[in-house]
């Protein structure tokens, strides 16, 4: 099982970035996604979360208005749209499935994880 993310990059405060992340060997259908950030020497902290049953989002207050997550079962991938950056979303960024089809902001919850791609929005 794999999931392969991509699309990070430098930018500057206000620009938009869309991460993606795209599921093989997993029974994509069933799991519930989500995004992950990590800045350094801090903790990684949820960010958004999309359900598999019924498609229903949550984010973290933060990002509520700029970010969007969603999937394409189709083509196996969850993005993450990311508008308006600010200097405070730089972070790894790390896509997650869980075993549930219910998202949460619980990391215990995802057995799956990805490599981890890095943001870096500039001021």
């Amino acid at each position: 099982e794999q999931l392969i993310e991509s699309g990070g990059g430098l930018v500057q405060a206000g620009d938009s970035l869309r991460l993606s992340c795209t599921a093989s060997g997993l029974r994509f259908r069933a799991n519930a996604m989500a995004w992950f950030r990590q800045a350094p020497g801090l903790e990684r902290e949820f960010v958004a979360g999309i359900n598999w049953t019924n498609g229903n989002t949550k984010y973290r207050d933060s990002v509520k208005g700029r970010f969007t997550i969603s999937r394409d079962n189709a083509q196996n991938t969850v993005y993450l749209q990311m508008n308006s950056l600010k200097p405070e979303d730089t972070a790894v960024y790390y896509c997650a499935a869980s075993g549930n089809p219910g998202a949460t902001v619980l990391q215990g919850e995802y057995s799956y994880w990805g490599q981890g791609t890095q943001v870096t929005v500039s001021s």
